[in-house]
């Protein structure tokens, strides 16, 4: 009986392992957050409302994990949404300590948190939905893959906006915390806008990025904006 080499045998093991680690790596980065997030929230409804979303991708992802894996640079920044989603339901949009220093620093009136989590929103969706559309072969052209792509984001972004308007409608308890508006009466349009700037930023400055991991992860050309 001829034996197999010991490092034959070690090899397909050794790649397995080498593509576990960084999922690892990921979910311990998630679940030290989301713990940390859990433990004594100021409001309990309010940190289940705004984590709600990153549960969510969390499984979606491990359900499409082995289906459709999206690129390391798509990976990387939906983990980065869901710290600030977490960050925001701990403390509510509105209170984030280290935000309510910047207040006071530079003379705000206000604590500008929610505007981090809505330039995100538009942000981090522009290269989810943008990977959606290239792989799939959706549209043909670079401009429409940025047309469609920020459209999206901003449909989304409007659609978040209804849900929070539904939650102020069923809870005015919680209406305020959740809405994070404190007192700004164009908090709706700017949190839109700031989504809409956060897709076109993410468009010009990740798009080349993004090709190379869609191209090494497909090995076919990814278009070009």
């Amino acid at each position: 009986m001829t034996r197999v080499p010991e490092t034959s045998q070690a090899q397909p093991l050794t790649n397995r392992h080498t593509r576990l680690w960084p999922s690892i790596a990921w979910l311990c980065g998630f679940f030290a957050v989301f713990t940390w997030s859990a433990i004594a929230p100021k409001d309990s409804l309010i940190w289940a409302l705004e984590v709600a979303p990153a549960v969510i991708a969390l499984v979606v992802l491990a359900y499409t994990r082995r289906r459709f894996p999206l690129t390391t640079l798509a990976y990387i920044l939906i983990l980065v949404h869901a710290w600030i989603l977490m960050v925001g339901g701990h403390y509510t949009y509105a209170e984030v300590p280290l935000f309510d220093s910047i207040r006071d620093v530079f003379a705000q009136t206000r604590n500008n948190y929610d505007k981090v989590g809505h330039f995100a929103q538009g942000f981090i969706p522009a290269i989810i939905t943008r990977e959606i559309i290239i792989r799939n072969a959706l549209v043909r052209t670079g401009f429409f893959t940025a047309f469609f792509t920020v459209c999206l984001c901003l449909a989304v972004s409007a659609f978040y906006e209804l849900i929070e308007w539904w939650v102020a409608l069923l809870s005015e308890q919680a209406a305020e915390a959740f809405l994070g508006t404190q007192g700004y009466v164009w908090d709706t349009q700017s949190d839109m806008g700031w989504a809409l700037f956060g897709a076109i930023i993410a468009l010009l400055t990740l798009s080349r990025l993004h090709d190379k991991q869609i191209e090494k992860l497909t090995a076919r050309p990814a278009y070009r904006v």
